[in-house]
């Protein structure tokens, strides 16, 4: 396969999976902002840092680096091998979660049962749910490589929409069963998104002549089991050997992306109800993370990953390829910058409306406006981040990442440090403030990384993050109009006043995006490309 078609498959891949991510993600958005008037703050700090901490932290020791690992490289593999590899994190899940479970029940501070009833019933349930998920990964994987548009995006949504109608029953017909409702909504979720893997690849192999059945290098069900080979080694050792190099960098990576939770939970800097407003904002603002930025992360980490030979220069490459990637790597830089500045920029004028809209009065008074503001400028460096660090695991050499994996360790202790200091100083916000340095130096790493690789060639991708001062001036000239509008209309002066400092910045808004139309015609061309090539594409398959 070329690398304009893995291209025309990436963009199809993060185009259809943002389509349907925004629909399925408002309907749960809803759903979980109708949940939030019936639960207590200490309710949310236990379920979504304590329990949520220990389900994520099982799932991504487990699996991670077996997912950066297998789907690194070409599809044309031995399959049996890779799918011997990922039925190990099976093992290694339910070690994960009997150690964590027990760390969590034996050393760690118990809530109140008068106010959290039934924690050590959410423990069991919450590690169990990581386990069952687990079964799924070489479905996942097997998706993955071969470009399953629609698959993901479904599965993952459809299960977060029916866990979300079943907590909805739970909390209104049995709010007493505390921490069961939220336990067994999260077995649920697992156990409906493994078969929604199971069922598509079983009716998919059932039609032979199908033309995406062709391109599997499975034939039937039983292929995806552990298999005893005769001939050869059970894994694929040299996949052996990267995933363990991605298992030393996921364990610092988690430490990172969890920081703060972590620092919650161990240290116990927040109560259990500051803790939930705290994420209950963290989740709000990483919501346009979530639906835009992970997509794209996700589907051309594939793209640079089998256009670009981990082992060699970019200058021994196929220069058609490297071009290629250099120029993609341009256009996604300046997609998340632009991004990622709109979000800053609109979100400091609109973050106090939003949660009073949101969550009400617990949210939109206190600490939640300046925890809202504080995140928005967090999304811009998620942004650039991930982008530079999709491109940099997908280049990298074996000894490349583990060089890394030095800096990721140096990055981990003092970003726990410094979390631990700010929040004893500014509360909550430092937090974020914590997040906001640790990933300028990741940021700072990868652009490194980049300028290295392309420095003895004639591309220069990272002049993306440069934008022109006519739109740099459209952006400040709408954030004070904004801030202004803020400050007279919003939030006391009633639902008019309200729309108002809505339409102004409705107006503000089309004023900068006009200025991107008339400004970015590289960019714009770009999407207008993938876009259509993402269209056709749906069009065939």
């Amino acid at each position: 396969m070329g690398s304009r078609e893995v291209l025309g498959q990436a963009a199809r891949l993060a185009s259809s999976g943002l389509l349907l991510q925004v629909l399925f993600r408002l309907v749960t958005f809803v759903l979980n902002a109708f949940i939030l008037r019936f639960l207590s703050k200490e309710i949310v700090g236990v379920v979504n840092v304590r329990l949520t901490l220990l389900y994520s932290t099982t799932t991504f020791l487990a699996r991670e680096a077996f997912r950066r690992a297998c789907l690194s490289g070409s599809t044309q593999r031995d399959w049996s091998q890779t799918i011997n590899l990922l039925w190990l994190t099976v093992p290694l899940g339910v070690f994960w979660s009997l150690f964590l479970g027990w760390v969590w029940l034996r050393l760690l501070e118990v809530p109140d049962p008068n106010i959290v009833p039934h924690y050590g019933t959410g423990v069991v349930l919450f590690g169990l749910s990581a386990v069952v998920e687990l079964l799924g990964e070489p479905f996942w994987v097997l998706a993955q490589a071969h470009m399953f548009v629609k698959l993901k995006v479904i599965a993952e949504s459809l299960s977060v929409i029916l866990k979300s109608l079943l907590t909805v029953f739970l909390v209104l017909w049995l709010p007493h069963w505390g921490l069961y409702i939220f336990s067994l909504a999260q077995l649920f979720y697992t156990a409906v998104l493994v078969l929604c893997y199971v069922i598509y690849f079983k009716k998919l192999l059932g039609f032979p002549k199908s033309t995406k059945q062709q391109t599997l290098p499975i034939s039937r069900m039983t292929d995806l089991l552990p298999n005893i080979l005769r001939s050869g080694a059970f894994v694929n050792w040299k996949e052996a050997k990267l995933t363990w190099s991605f298992f030393k960098q996921s364990f610092l990576k988690q430490t990172l992306t969890e920081g703060e939770r972590y620092v919650m939970t161990f240290l116990n800097v927040l109560n259990f109800g500051d803790q939930g407003v705290y994420d209950i904002v963290n989740n709000l603002g990483s919501l346009v993370a979530r639906l835009i930025f992970q997509p794209i992360e996700e589907s051309f980490y594939i793209f640079f990953a089998k256009v670009l030979e981990r082992e060699k220069d970019a200058t021994l490459q196929k220069q058609e390829d490297v071009a290629m990637a250099a120029a993609v790597l341009e256009s996604l830089l300046r997609l998340a910058l632009l991004a990622g500045l709109t979000i800053t920029v609109f979100g400091f004028a609109y973050s106090q409306l939003a949660l009073d809209i949101y969550g009400g009065a617990m949210l939109s008074s206190g600490s939640g406006p300046v925890l809202l503001r504080s995140y928005c400028l967090y999304v811009l460096l998620l942004a650039i981040n991930g982008v530079t660090e999709c491109f940099t695991f997908a280049a990298m050499s074996k000894e490349q990442v583990d060089r890394y994996n030095f800096t990721m360790l140096a990055l981990s202790s003092s970003f726990l440090v410094l979390s631990y200091l700010l929040t004893r100083w500014c509360g909550s916000v430092g937090f974020i403030l914590a997040n906001c340095f640790n990933m300028g130096i990741r940021i700072t790493q990868s652009l490194c990384f980049i300028h290295r690789y392309y420095r003895e060639s004639p591309y220069r991708p990272l002049a993306g993050l440069q934008l022109s001062p006519v739109l740099l001036g459209a952006f400040a000239l709408s954030g004070g109009v904004t801030g202004v509008s803020e400050v007279f209309l919003c939030c006391e002066q009633g639902w008019l006043a309200r729309l108002a400092h809505v339409a102004v910045g409705a107006f503000c808004l089309g004023a900068t995006l006009g200025t991107v139309l008339l400004t970015e015609t590289k960019l714009i061309h770009f999407l207008r490309t993938q876009l259509g090539v993402s269209r056709l594409a749906d069009k065939m398959t």
